[in-house]
């Protein structure tokens, strides 16, 4: 017979994972180590007397039960257990007779600290670094390319091989990183990473593409498997000799320096930008007339300059698309982009539901408030980008800049909404005395759905303005 407050059992650990707690200070709380622990406990409170009374047991870490081995009923919060096996759950009441006069009691407590020490890891993760570079869109089926490391999906890195291919001599050319131009050794599909996706769409579903996106990016993906490219050596492709003013850190060299294009060929002095959207370099020229930097940030930005200059993007990779940096006129939206109100998801469930009361677009409610900045009509200054007081609408802008002015015309547009356009179950919310700026509403998510964001600070430094 065992000592008072011991317990027996199979296949035990180091640390318990749960303890019975009992009633009566006199006695010590038993230590649960083993999966299934047979439980010999005292059971009456007159008598110290130990007997084998019941077994806990449990099934990984999601389920635990308690079976009966006494010759009499049992308690277990409060309902007569005999034969049966049922569930515990942590702080259930445990009483090894058929009623509590006269018999002991315990709480069962599990211990969470070995949980949450090794099972529950948290890693912090920008989304922005989990965002496919070619697409834009959260990874799909990832792919990671060596050296570089650098993520895509499966779909649009299978496609950029294709095209690569299918240049003139593409076969016989080293196929290069989209990101980085780098030089790819070999490709596989990423198991670790696809379980980084999927914890991202879980918790910010509105991240998610739709079924018909997922359905082409499949039919596109034809990495099953590693794939190792032949690496022949390639004649260097730079410039003989560089110029003490020439700021290039890559090999590739730009378009303009091996041809003529629109009576333009670059020089042995010619200065370089290189793209902050592809990577490729292009010719400073400031004189042409053609933006090369966004206003919003100034980066570099090829995708208008190649534009004019006749290139066709598809005969060279080292090129961007012109969509990632256009005048605002140029622009059109179809989303409420997920950043806005300070990346709080239920503002922007807010604002997509005061745009259809409007019965209006979005594209017309934004085209409606650049009218309203560029007029003056609201105050630009805590508009995030540079030079905010001199932007129109034949300005060019980078993607990231553009929903920066996206989300500063939204927030305009809540605070000056009609209250009655605004849904009946929000429309009587209280504003958070923090405004845009609380921090709470990024952590509390029932402090983000009962209070509205979109206004202005109203306690402490009176100088934060939206």
């Amino acid at each position: 017979m065992m000592e008072t407050g011991q317990s027996s059992g199979s296949k035990e650990v180091d640390r318990p994972w749960a303890r019975l707690v009992p009633s009566d200070a006199r006695y010590q709380e038993i230590e649960i180590r083993s999966e299934e622990e047979v439980i010999s406990w005292p059971v009456l409170e007159s008598s110290p007397e130990v007997l084998t009374w019941c077994a806990i047991i449990r099934y990984g870490d999601d389920s635990v039960t308690i079976r009966n081995l006494s010759s009499t009923t049992i308690i277990v919060d409060g309902n007569l257990i005999q034969e049966q096996v049922v569930h515990l759950k942590n702080g259930s009441e445990i009483v090894p007779g058929p009623n509590k006069e006269g018999y002991m009691s315990y709480i069962f407590e599990v211990d969470n600290t070995l949980q949450q020490g090794e099972q529950n890891l948290k890693v912090s993760l920008d989304i922005e670094h989990a965002k496919c570079s070619i697409c834009l869109n959260i990874w799909h089926d990832v792919v990671t390319v060596s050296p570089c490391l650098h993520n895509f999906c499966n779909g649009c890195f299978s496609e950029w091989l294709r095209r690569s291919a299918t240049k003139p001599g593409g076969r016989n050319q080293s196929v290069v990183c989209p990101q980085c131009r780098g030089v790819v050794h070999s490709v596989g599909r990423n198991h670790f990473l696809r379980y980084i996706e999927e914890a991202i769409l879980q918790t910010f579903a509105s991240l998610k593409r739709s079924d018909e996106e997922y359905a082409m990016a499949d039919t596109q993906a034809s990495i099953k498997s590693n794939l190792v490219f032949g690496m022949p050596k390639m004649p260097s492709r730079k410039r003989p000799a560089a110029s003490a003013n020439d700021d290039r850190t890559m090999d590739f060299p730009c378009p303009q320096c091996a041809i003529g294009l629109e009576g333009f060929r670059c020089n042995q002095t010619t200065r370089h930008l290189q793209c902050h959207g592809c990577g490729g370099r292009m010719p400073s020229r400031p004189d042409v007339g053609v933006p090369q930097h966004c206003l919003g940030c100034n980066r570099a930005f090829c995708g208008a300059y190649w534009l004019s200059q006749g290139l066709d993007r598809n005969e060279f990779n080292i090129i961007c698309s012109p969509q990632t940096f256009k005048p605002i006129s140029e622009r059109s939206i179809a989303r409420v982009p997920d950043s806005v109100h300070q990346n709080n998801q239920y503002e922007k469930d807010v604002t997509e539901r005061c745009i259809q009361e409007t019965g209006m677009t979005l594209q017309a409610v934004i085209s409606e408030w650049i009218a309203k900045f560029v007029n003056k009509e609201i105050d630009p200054s805590s508009l995030e980008v540079d030079h905010a007081d001199v932007i129109t609408t034949k300005t060019h802008l980078c993607n990231d800049c553009y929903e920066k002015l996206v989300n500063f015309l939204l927030y305009w547009f809540r605070i000056t909404l009609p209250h009655h356009l605004f849904p009946p179950d929000v429309a009587g919310r209280e504003n958070c005395w923090y405004g845009y700026g609380c921090r709470t509403q990024h952590h509390n998510s029932d402090h983000a759905r009962k209070r509205n964001h979109v206004c202005r600070q109203t306690k402490g430094d009176p100088a934060i303005r939206p």
